[in-house]
Order: structure tokens, then sequence, then C-alpha cells
């Protein structure tokens, strides 16, 4: 899918990753969502959709300005999956992971950065030893709910407050492992109100975001919600970087 809006001095290529399908809200409101980024915000995104078994590429992410990994998990490919992931990671492309992203970003994590390389996602292997992702007590699929965001975190930077009510639609979430995943660099600058850990981020990054939350799903997707907006700002600056070095 390629934005048509017109260009303008600041657009930027933007993979979304993921198994792109009419039956999820989040993939269909992404049209709407990019029409509005352009006309609202002046930042133009080309977005092109990379299907989980092309993302096991290992160039399948370079080149793009940025990287989102979108719901709609489990994923065909599990290994692409987290192979976009990390390449977003290790060479300082603009992530943006969301409900399932967000999973799987902390799985990728977890392997290739503290060494957990037995850890699993309930969803994908339910009957696994160490599940890092597990289901969660209560289901989220369709509720509202309230996150407390740290104060000086990229997130609180993104949302502008300390506090938010976001859209969920998941039922699987992080348990285990996370003081592990602390101890390597990895912030989670965002909790519900039991203490559960819905935002995550990586310090020293460009910009590396994950939520367990859904932002696409904000309003009727006409006013992008702040995270995604900064996606979109942190993509545009990249290319602007890029197209310095190679000047």
């Amino acid at each position: 899918m390629t934005n048509t809006a017109a260009r303008t001095d600041r657009t930027a290529r933007v993979a979304l990753v993921g198994d792109r399908s009419s039956n999820v809200v989040s993939h269909t409101r992404l049209p709407l969502i990019l029409d509005a980024l352009a006309e609202r915000d002046r930042l133009v995104l080309d977005a092109y959709w990379i299907p989980s078994e092309d993302a096991e590429a290992e160039d399948a992410v370079r080149g793009f300005d940025a990287v989102w990994v979108l719901p709609g998990s489990p994923y065909r490919s599990e290994a692409g999956v987290l192979s976009a992931i990390r390449t977003a990671r290790v060479e300082g492309i603009p992530f943006l992971g969301t409900c399932g992203g967000f999973q799987h970003a902390l799985l990728e994590y977890a392997r290739d950065v503290c060494g957990l390389t037995r850890v699993a996602h309930a969803e994908n292997d339910p009957d696994a030893e160490d599940l890092l992702i597990e289901p969660l007590a209560c289901s989220l699929v369709g509720h509202e709910a309230a996150v407390t965001i740290d104060a000086g975190s990229l997130a609180e930077s993104v949302i502008g407050s300390g506090h938010t009510v976001e859209r969920y639609f998941c039922s699987y979430g992080p348990t285990r492992h996370l003081d592990t995943l602390r101890a390597h660099g990895l912030r989670f600058s965002g909790h519900d109100e039991d203490g559960h850990v819905r935002i995550a981020e990586l310090p020293g990054h460009p910009f590396f975001l994950a939520t367990l939350f859904q932002p696409e799903l904000s309003g009727d997707g006409t006013r992008p919600h702040p995270v995604v907006r900064a996606l979109a700002r942190a993509a545009v600056e990249h290319a602007a970087r890029t197209e310095t070095l190679t000047a």
C-alpha cells in the first residue's frame, strides 16, 4: 500500500510488517491514518506491506525509514517478524510495535540481547516450558484501560502526559524475565493500574517504542494518535539524515 497524497519536503518510506487482512481493524484503519498524517501534519509516508514470510529475508526492511510491526498475530512467520525487529533495532531504524508487535519486540530482545534463547510466545507455542508472553489473566479484547507513564521517558515525551487511556485488542502479555530485560537495557515506561507492563522503549535508539495497546485504533483515525505521529516524524527525520549522508 502506497500513500498517494501530494508529496512534500517531509516524506519517508515505511515498512508495515504483518499479514495484511481486511478482518484486522488496525489494517483497515491505516489508509485513513496515512491520509490524515499527510493532510494535518504534512508528514507523507510511502507505506509498503511486508508479509511476515517475506520479512525473513535479511534485507527485507533495509532501506526503509521506519518499521511498524502491526497487530494480527499469530503471524504466518514468527521468524520473519523477529528478523524485521532485529534489523530495526540493530541498524537504528525508527521502530513501532503495537499489540503483537509489542509482544514480538520483547521476544526478539529476550532471545537476541539477553540470551534467553528458549523463551516463547504462548500464542505461537503454547506447550513451551519458558513463556515470556503468556495469556493475560483478563483478556483485553475490546477494552479501554488507563496507562501510567514514567516521567522522562520517550513515551511521556511522545504522548505529552503521565497518564492516558488506551484501546486494546489482545489476550497475551509479558510476565516473566522482565528484570532480565531491564538489566540488558530495555525500559518499561508504561504500566496499567495493576503494575503490568504496557509500554517498552529502548534508550539510545533513535526511536524504538512498543505498546501493548493499539494507538492506531484511537478515535476515528482522522486525528492520528501521538504515538503514530511520533513514528512518522522519526521516519522523516531518518529520511533527511540518510539523504544528507548520501548527498
